[in-house]
């Protein structure tokens, strides 16, 4: 606990930590949908997609500002849904394939923008291969008002069009039934993964920034059946692994923040595994052996009450 305590008390550490809590928090609120809606990969296409807009954003202007690399990554971004949807309406490809097809290709286009930036006049390049992996170390107290006012905007969205959300996620056909424009709810909650993405690009990068937008929703499900609770419990252990993450970093010298925070993640997800009261192992194991126990109890009651039946018989 000294470290904590020491951690918070280095300001830049503090900005740190609370900016990694509130990734973390949104990540969670918006992954559950994308999960549930069985989208685990539109976070990670996304993410890649953010690359080329990153890059392209720096050679337009020739300024290493997050605030321009924002505008970029989230217009990259808006032409990566919008391709992925005119891919599955205007062809027979699934969106499985469709998401393959716009992560790989806007990542191979990320990757040449890149290798041709460092190595062209640009004097201003370096630090934007942190940008793949992240580097939370660089965030100031500018950068963390920014992804508050992002966490902010994404968990209000969420909370105000809850229902809406719910209707498309499991019954979609259903909801347009009820008058709702669900192509539209569609777009809207894809422009929120965006949103996330570009708030965690800088503190984890788009290579990992996936995995906390899925892990936290995958753990909280195991502790749950009902949306809601599901949505509070992977905000909170979306928040839980950031400031784990940035506790751990601080804590050993040389030890990236946005790869720890990732690992804590997993590790609340195989706690979740094993521990989850209703789809654990470790509750399936006990009420299997419940039931086991309750069979034999039962069969053994059936034979003695034969055996008490066949010697009455016999005794008659």
């Amino acid at each position: 606990m000294s470290n904590f305590f020491t951690m918070l008390a280095d300001p830049n550490m503090r900005w740190i930590f609370f900016g990694c809590m509130l990734l973390g928090l949104s990540s969670g609120v918006i992954g559950s949908f994308t999960y549930l809606r069985k989208q685990s990969l539109v976070g990670d296409t996304l993410a890649h997609a953010a690359l080329p807009g990153i890059c392209i954003a720096f050679m337009l202007t020739g300024v290493k500002s997050i605030g321009i690399f924002l505008i970029g990554a989230t217009l990259a971004g808006i032409v990566a849904t919008f391709g992925i949807g005119y891919i599955t309406r205007h062809s027979r490809l699934k969106q499985d394939a469709a998401l393959g097809i716009v992560l790989s290709s806007f990542f191979g286009l990320g990757i040449v923008l890149l290798t041709f930036i460092q190595h062209g006049d640009y004097g201003n390049q370096a630090g934007l291969d942190k940008f793949l992996f992240g580097q939370a170390a660089a965030m100031v107290g500018s950068d963390v008002m920014t992804m508050s006012v992002m966490s902010a905007f994404l968990v209000t969205i969420c909370v105000l069009l809850f229902k809406q959300f719910k209707l498309i996620s499991f019954d979609p056909g259903f909801a347009k039934g009820l008058g709702y424009n669900v192509g539209l709810l569609e777009q809207l909650l894809m422009l929120l993964v965006v949103v996330a993405v570009v708030a965690g690009v800088q503190a984890v990068g788009v290579v990992l920034i996936a995995a906390l937008l899925i892990t936290p929703a995958v753990s909280a499900r195991y502790w749950t059946n009902r949306l809601g609770t599901m949505i509070i419990l992977s905000g909170a252990f979306g928040a839980l692994s950031g400031a784990l993450g940035t506790w751990i970093s601080s804590s050993v010298s040389n030890l990236p923040t946005g790869p720890v925070t990732v690992l804590a993640a997993t590790t609340v997800f195989v706690l979740s595994v094993l521990l989850g009261p209703e789809r654990g192992l470790l509750a399936k194991r006990i009420l299997q052996a419940r039931v086991k126990r309750s069979f034999l109890k039962e069969n053994e009651v059936l034979h003695t009450a034969s055996g008490d039946r066949m010697k009455g018989e016999t005794a008659g």
